[in-house]
């Protein structure tokens, strides 16, 4: 998959389509559902907020599909397979559609090119939104990429109309380039962008618009590879799933009255342990994750949603989230400063978790190509 290609092997044999478990009073009960199968490597899940009811899933390799009714349809919505380098941690890895898709038809993907480096494109649906024209591709932004690992992922328009985009730290290990705390460099960032005009410009009020050196693009720094980002629908919060290391996983959670400008800390700091320098490092000015777990737990963090669906009441106002290496799905209650997970079960491989128009959630299995519902 893609945060993780080398840790794939790491992965744990899972059980799948089971109940939660039960080992504490307050766990939801959750059962993971089979919904398609067949799309193997899918890296994002998601709707088009058009009352449609499709969901749109992209694959690592470069085709956007879509699900109607419970089934695949044969004909991919996109396909920019031609120009994309997919393998390891690179491919078509983001999928999101404009907040006024019905009237402009706009969807943005974000994949890598044939040289390794990202692209952030807009493409415009066909009038009777059946496809994607691949005439209409306009590339919006790029970003080199100096190793093949750590390219991020997520794109999702937050409820301030603006289009956000995670970039990881842009490889290797232990951000040999101190990408992430750089703030002339788009890499190790999330990235707040203005795509209402016919190009993209830094969002107004972007927290370094205006500093000297610094990329306006920036929201928040200091992420090594924030693979699964959302807003929780119900109370407008930034939640950031960070892939860590090699001790820690970690979430990060941005207020919706946030004026951006937030740093999370790598490489200074891995989860809440100090990491460059191993001991001493300045905390001051970083923000604390909300929730941190060891690799004794899993190796790789699947970030996901905070539930606000009809269909699991006990899980409403919950972060559901995994582990890739391990296949635990966990839910945590979004409130507070710290979070405390609560195991719901597992899952194989699961690489990305999906929103559609209700709010209920599904999960993507890597290997397997299933997608999976979550239900009572």
């Amino acid at each position: 998959m893609v945060p993780f290609s080398a840790r794939a092997a790491l992965a744990l044999a899972a059980l799948l389509s089971i109940p939660a478990c039960a080992q504490d009073p307050a766990t939801p009960q959750v059962n993971f559902t089979p919904f398609v199968s067949g799309l193997p490597q899918v890296t994002t899940l998601t709707h088009a907020g058009d009352g449609s009811g499709r969901l749109y899933a992209t694959q690592q390799g470069g085709q956007v599909r879509v699900i109607q009714n419970g089934q695949v349809r044969a004909q991919p919505f996109l396909d920019v397979s031609a120009l994309t380098s997919a393998g390891g941690e690179r491919g078509l890895l983001g999928l999101a559609f404009d907040p006024a898709y019905r009237q402009n038809r706009r969807l943005y993907v974000h994949y890598t090119d044939r040289g390794g480096d990202t692209v952030l494109a807009r493409y415009t649906a066909t009038p009777d939104f059946t496809q994607a024209d691949p005439a209409s591709a306009r590339i919006l932004l790029t970003a080199r990429q100096p190793y093949a690992n750590h390219n991020g992922g997520q794109l999702a328009f937050g409820p301030d109309g603006f289009l956000y985009l995670g970039l990881g730290d842009g490889g290797s290990g232990g951000d040999p380039q101190n990408n992430a705390q750089n703030l002339a460099s788009p890499l190790g960032k999330l990235l707040r962008l203005d795509v209402s005009g016919d190009g993209a410009r830094p969002a107004p009020g972007n927290p370094f618009l205006n500093r000297e050196g610094a990329n306006p693009y920036i929201w928040a720094y200091g992420l090594r590879n924030p693979w699964r980002f959302s807003f929780d629908r119900g109370t407008g919060d930034l939640i950031i799933a960070d892939v860590g290391q090699s001790a820690f996983e970690e979430v990060d959670r941005q207020p919706r009255a946030s004026q951006g400008g937030e740093n999370y800390g790598w490489r200074l700091r891995e989860g809440r342990s100090c990491y460059d320098p191993a001991r001493g490092c300045p905390t001051q000015g970083l923000t604390d994750p909300v929730l941190v777990y060891g690799r004794d737990e899993g190796q790789s963090i699947t970030g996901g949603y905070v539930y606000r669906g009809q269909d699991i009441p006990a899980l409403k106002g919950q972060y559901v989230f995994a582990d890739f290496g391990s296949g635990t799905v966990w839910a945590a209650p979004a409130s507070g400063q710290n979070w405390n997970k609560l195991r719901l079960g597992s899952v194989e491989n699961p690489s990305t978790f999906g929103e559609d128009e209700g709010g209920e959630l599904y999960v993507a299995e890597y290997g397997s190509g299933r997608v999976l519902r979550l239900g009572r």
